[in-house]
């Protein structure tokens, strides 16, 4: 979609919901740097405004967790909990329309920033569909915890890796969590019920070395060679898995790519030690130990001082349920199909912070009311349309209605 001309900053035409959403996008949370400071001071100038609780979680040093809550007429019922990040991924200035920071909105409507899609605007969705909500004069039963948590883009090891280990989260007695998803270019709405686990392996292969005129025997080379060659076949087999069978989207294969690859001192000096790193994306429907005898397997068949190393493994495949016979998904799938909306189930194919939350032991699903919007995260040229945006907050007050209106359950006495 080519950008049409800038519009009007803001004005008294515009959505108050639209400019508290671009006021938002102008606060600069870009890695490595992120000013987590002022997002907090802005969420939580929001939240005093709507009457919700404030509550501020340092996690670690410099990174808070800001916690809003409408608390609800049953406080001993689970809560509903929304959660979202603040921080967002560095930007390509040259490549952009316009400044990534300035949220410019041109004269289709779309709105043009970091964190357009991935995920400013659901944080300001959220708080607006509870601002819709509120003006009606509704209160429900269930508590309704807002989560507005740091550094999910770098893995949000110092974010809610953290914070669902703290007492402050176990207190939020959370029974169902949406978080974010991805924006969709058709008519559907993609839902994200699990998440492949990441794997990112270091292989290091050690060898004779030698001068570079010789033909050295068993070199780290050519053992690398090997495991390359083990690696990459593998890769290819789930890449044509995916390609030959229409029902299948990217959460049902695990991907692998080689990201990195060292060795050598010179030109002429055969070297004693090579290493290459794999990024690898792993469905929960995958036996993860049966995967990690294969890459065992692997590095075993290259030769001797072949080894390998996890710099991340992650264990836990838990999915949410998407049964009609569970009551939470039966209140959000009841809700979409009362407003005829198009969903797609699917298996998120990268990491979100609804990992760490699925496995505390709660439900989550990943889910951002954007179709017929291209996916357009971590990319150049990043934005949302303002109508798209706002029927987003008419989607979400709906769920939240039928979410924190859900019946008491067993478990709940």
């Amino acid at each position: 979609m080519a950008p049409g001309k800038p519009g009007k900053s803001t004005g008294a035409s515009e959505n108050p919901s639209v400019t508290l959403f671009r006021e938002y996008l102008k606060i600069d949370t870009v890695h490595p740097k992120p000013d987590y400071d002022a997002a907090v001071r802005f969420l939580e100038r929001v939240g005093t405004d709507l009457g919700l609780a404030c509550q501020k979680v340092e996690v670690c040093q410099g990174r808070v967790v800001l916690i809003l809550t409408w608390q609800g007429t049953n406080p001993r019922l689970r809560s509903i909990l929304l959660n979202s990040h603040t921080d967002v991924v560095p930007v390509f200035e040259e490549h952009w329309t316009y400044p990534p920071f300035e949220a410019v909105k041109d004269s289709q409507g779309n709105i043009y920033a970091r964190g357009a899609q991935d995920m400013k605007c659901v944080s300001i969705q959220y708080l607006e569909a509870i601002r819709r909500l509120k003006t009606e004069g509704k209160s429900f039963a269930r508590t309704i915890h807002l989560t507005f948590v740091p550094d999910e883009e770098v893995g949000g090891h110092k974010g809610m890796e953290m914070f669902v280990q703290r007492p402050e989260f176990k207190a939020l007695n959370v029974g169902f969590a949406m978080d974010e998803g991805l924006a969709s270019p058709s008519d559907t709405f993609s839902v994200f019920y699990g998440e492949r686990s990441p794997w990112w392996i270091k292989v290091k292969c050690m060898g004779s070395p030698g001068h570079g005129s010789r033909f050295i025997s068993n070199t780290a080379a050519e053992k690398m060679h090997k495991v390359i060659n083990s690696f990459l076949a593998f890769r290819e087999s789930e890449k044509q898995r995916l390609k030959s069978d229409s029902s299948l989207t990217l959460g049902d294969v695990t991907s692998l790519n080689m990201t990195m690859l060292e060795g050598g001192v010179s030109f002429n000096v055969v070297p004693s030690e090579m290493a290459a790193s794999f990024d690898i994306r792993i469905p929960p429907t995958v036996d993860l130990k049966a995967f990690e005898e294969q890459v065992t397997t692997w590095c075993r068949d290259a030769g001797e001082g072949v080894t390998c190393e996890f710099h991340q493994k992650c264990m836990d495949q838990h999915i949410t349920s998407t049964e009609e016979s569970d009551p939470w998904w039966k209140a959000f799938s009841g809700v979409c199909r009362d407003m005829k909306l198009q969903l797609k189930l699917e298996i998120f194919p990268a990491a979100t912070d609804s990992r760490y939350i699925r496995a505390a032991g709660h439900p989550a699903i990943g889910f951002s009311p954007m179709n017929r919007t291209p996916v357009l995260l971590h990319d150049h040229n990043e934005f949302l349309n303002e109508q798209v945006f706002l029927r987003g907050i008419e989607i979400y007050a709906r769920l939240l209605t039928a979410l924190a209106s859900v019946p008491p359950l067993p478990t709940e006495g």
